[in-house]
């Protein structure tokens, strides 16, 4: 019943899933608000939610636009339901802004697979991420997502190369502008450190913890499955999802390079979000759709209820 629901992408949808999110963030805000005044907060949690919700949505018309899963919207909930599980992440504020821009970002490299209006593309993409970079940092690694995606569709346009240079550009002179306007020149070099925690850590758990740990592996694991069964189907669609794992690596990559408490987990869920999709919808059988839909479901609820306590 449950994964029939969600086998469609009808308004009711968008509705039940908005309604889920805001119930698990402000459960999570109630229990984490400690000393502080709900008034103190209010605003900000508002926005962060609405920013988390409207990249729930982003992410269901970025695999629909793309084709990358069929029209359904379990996209949307194997995010969710990330999210749930990872609720600990939430108190990263920048990386949830950071991620949404990120998300824009990915959509536009994505949509470089038609060939028409790619250094339009390539340029809002280099914009978008730059943006994100100025939230967290190691957003700007997904730099070189831009430029592999320029060698595989279209490299022999010498310009094409330049474009991601413009973009990132645009944005520096920009907030160099406002910055100086403001006298606070010093956020460059305050803000781009690219810390290194995997060389400041004497322990590899203080990097990543058990939880991220055997999320990577199951990620990873779910991907290498539907490579399989897709190394046989046209390579339109085998080509996107090998720029969906590349995200989903670097974002990994940059796991690995932050302390467990500033770990950044929640740029890997879209493209885990992807491969959960195309890996659930390989299922043939109806019931045991459910059983696994209903078991992540639970497995979600039961870290979230561990956390909280």
């Amino acid at each position: 019943m449950i994964s029939s629901f969600f086998g469609k992408t009808k308004p009711i949808n968008y509705i039940v899933l908005a309604i889920l999110l805001f119930l698990f963030y402000f459960t999570d805000v109630f229990f984490q608000i400690g000393e502080q005044r709900i008034n103190q907060v209010i605003a900000l949690e508002l926005l962060l939610f609405t920013v988390l919700l409207f990249s729930v949505f982003t992410i269901n018309q970025i695999v629909r636009a793309e084709k990358a899963t069929e029209s359904n919207s379990y996209a949307m909930l194997f995010f969710l339901l990330l999210i749930v599980t990872f609720s600990d992440e939430l108190v990263l504020q920048y990386v949830i802004f950071a991620n949404f821009f990120l998300l824009l970002a990915f959509w536009r490299i994505l949509s470089v697979k038609s060939i028409r209006n790619v250094k339009q593309k390539i340029f809002d993409a280099s914009l978008l991420i730059t943006i994100a970079s100025l939230f967290y940092d190691w957003a700007l690694a997904f730099m070189f997502l831009v430029f592999f995606v320029i060698g595989v569709y279209d490299r022999r346009t010498f310009k094409n190369w330049l474009v991601p240079f413009l973009g990132m550009a645009t944005i520096f002179f920009l907030t160099f502008t406002f910055l100086q306007l403001k006298g606070s020149l010093n956020f460059f070099e305050e803000h781009y450190q690219f810390s290194l925690g995997l060389f400041t850590t004497k322990s590899f758990f203080q990097v990543l913890n058990i939880k991220t740990l055997i999320y990577l592996i199951l990620t990873i694991i779910v991907s290498v499955l539907v490579f399989v069964r897709l190394r046989n189907t046209s390579g339109g669609k085998l080509l996107l999802l090998r720029i969906v794992f590349l995200i989903f690596v670097l974002g990994t990559g940059i796991i690995l390079f932050t302390p467990a408490d500033a770990s950044p987990v929640i740029i890997t869920f879209f493209p885990a979000a992807v491969f959960f999709t195309n890996y659930f919808e390989a299922i043939a059988k109806r019931k045991l759709q459910e059983v696994v839909l209903i078991g992540c479901m639970a497995l979600a609820c039961s870290l979230f209820a561990i956390h909280l306590n």
